[in-house]
């Protein structure tokens, strides 16, 4: 793959290189690490810290390596899931560690690829899998899943008012024939919400929660904020970027005890 493929400029950039290029700032992980835009602004800004760049798409880690080539033995890249940091820290051998960075969601790349199926603006397969190594997928979850779990992705994770009569209407169309693609989910989707004059259009909630189930990012996020707490110096930085609101996000971060 090549590496410009997963390019990506990082949108907060200075906003995040104030809050972490610290002086004491030694050891950093990036704990979704995309294509490496944060990761290699950082490794720029901080010329004697090293980063552990985790990421558990195998193409941004193939990207990342590539366009992070220039920072050698510095730059240390890890398939797996960010909730696991602590362990994957101690297999290089860091106990501790000065910042974490976790920018929560999607990247641009995995939305515009369709053949990774997380948008509805693409027809391509019902996937959605950031590993693509997982046996969950989105086809998976909207042909076998039932009503009540449907019902409850869609009304948690997307914040759809229509959520029990999206699962109704996901059922019955199964029925008839098995989803297997995004294009169909997306029919599905309008056929019940209708257009939608204000805010976003009716199937991008839809995708949303279901990308969030598949990948249960949710989850990730909790085990992810304690991990970061446990492995985390005295005085160490956690930066979390997250452009993407929901009730359940939004919940978890205020419990979350420090």
């Amino acid at each position: 793959m090549e590496s410009n493929s997963f390019h990506h400029i990082p949108v907060l950039a200075e906003e995040v290189c104030s809050i972490l290029c610290k002086n004491s700032v030694k050891r950093i992980i990036d704990g979704t690490l995309g294509g490496g835009g944060h990761s290699g602004m950082l490794l720029k800004a901080l010329p004697e810290a090293e980063l552990m760049g985790i990421d558990r798409d195998e193409d941004a880690l193939a990207a990342a390596s590539a366009n992070l080539k220039w920072a050698g033995g510095r730059f240390h890249p890890v398939h797996g899931n960010y909730s696991s940091m602590k362990e994957l820290a101690a297999s290089i051998g860091w106990e501790k560690v000065d910042a974490v960075l976790l920018d929560i969601g999607v990247s641009s790349h995995q939305i515009d690829t369709p053949d990774r199926g997380f948008s509805w603006r693409f027809d391509g397969p019902l996937d959605m899998r950031m590993d693509r190594n997982s046996p969950l997928t989105a086809s998976r979850i909207l042909n076998r899943w039932t009503e009540e779990e449907l019902t409850e992705i869609f009304r948690s994770y997307g914040e759809i008012k229509q959520a029990r009569r999206l699962a109704e209407a996901v059922v019955a169309r199964r029925m008839q024939r098995p989803y297997a693609t995004t294009g169909e989910f997306a029919e599905t989707v309008e056929s019940v919400i209708g257009r939608r004059k204000n805010g976003p259009p009716a199937p991008t909630l839809a995708f949303q929660a279901l990308r969030i189930a598949v990948n249960d990012e949710l989850g990730e996020l909790q085990r992810g904020l304690a991990a970061a707490v446990s492995v985390l110096d005295h005085g160490g930085i956690l930066c979390v970027i997250s452009f993407q609101i929901i009730y359940q996000k939004r919940k978890l971060i205020h419990n979350l005890k420090f």
